[in-house]
């Protein structure tokens, strides 16, 4: 079966999807986008997702392309037209089709396109032996807060980790790390989870949210400060999240195991919590 995609409006079959030339993201990355889990068939994890993508698109003033029930509807149905059961839906808004110039045209549509892609989530392979990570430094701009479609510096920095057979790169500033390439970054000590605070440093990443909603409800203590590479060396354990890994214990960093080279029992518990919590949120539609 050929993969259907969300174009403007219309499905259509991938290799007949088209985009103008002229679309401001292809000229300028002007726009945002959201990665959705699938489970059981079922988009989850879909308030803060509407919540985050509201505020990237209010941040760089692009409306809304339709309304909200609209886009949960669409991927929904883009979920049943591609018959998946588990993995994710891109989703992607920009300003849309104008003239070449910097500034916000006046009279511009704003463009919508999404697609789905299969993956294993619930039963990742990486979940039960961990990954390795290293270091690479943090290239990006300013307003890291926002889902921007610009993600050169994401794409230099992950392909730095994979040269050197990394998994995932962990982006570090002045000395701390800041986030994961395309996850955000955590660490255990003494059975409290270190994270950064949420700033214009980082993305305030969904699965982020729930994990220390999680984790509160467990009774694990949370910390939110900057951490640095040395600290992730010494800690108990570290792990990542997002839409796509959920968590996944990171067992080295620059080729030095953490703790004992597993992924830790915090990292397996939050996991296992976070699967219940969306095969429930699944069950109910």
């Amino acid at each position: 079966m050929s993969r259907i995609v969300y174009v403007n409006g219309e499905y259509v079959a991938a290799d007949q999807a088209r985009v103008s030339i002229f679309d401001r993201g292809y000229i300028f990355g002007d726009g945002v986008y959201e990665v959705i889990p699938v489970i059981h068939g079922k988009l989850v994890d879909k308030a803060y997702f509407l919540e985050r993508l509201d505020r990237s698109l209010s941040e760089l003033q692009i409306a809304w392309p339709c309304s909200k029930e609209e886009a949960l509807a669409m991927m929904q149905e883009l979920i049943r037209r591609n018959e998946l059961i588990e993995g994710v839906v891109y989703c992607q808004v920009t300003r849309g089709v104008a003239e070449r110039d910097f500034t916000f045209p006046a009279d511009c549509e704003p463009a919508f396109i999404a697609f789905t892609t299969v993956m294993d989530l619930l039963d990742n392979p990486a979940a039960e032996t961990g990954i390795n990570v290293l270091t690479t430094d943090d290239l990006r701009w300013k307003r890291r807060d926002i889902k921007s479609i610009n993600l050169l510096g994401q794409v230099l920095a992950k392909q730095d980790a994979a040269s050197r057979g990394g998994k995932e790169g962990w982006m570090v500033e002045d000395g701390f790390v800041t986030e994961g390439v395309s996850s955000s970054a955590y660490i255990v000590k003494d059975n409290k989870i270190i994270t950064r605070q949420l700033s214009n440093d980082i993305l305030p990443g969904i699965r982020r949210r729930t994990l220390l909603e999680i984790s509160a409800e467990l009774g694990i203590e949370i910390e939110q400060r900057p951490f640095t590479v040395a600290e992730a060396l010494a800690a108990d354990e570290a792990f990542i999240s997002s839409a796509t890994t959920i968590t996944l214990g990171v067992i080295s960093l620059d080729g030095k195991k953490i703790g004992d080279g597993t992924p830790g029992p915090v990292t397996r518990r939050l996991r296992e919590a976070y699967k219940q919590r969306v095969i429930a949120e699944a069950a109910e539609g």
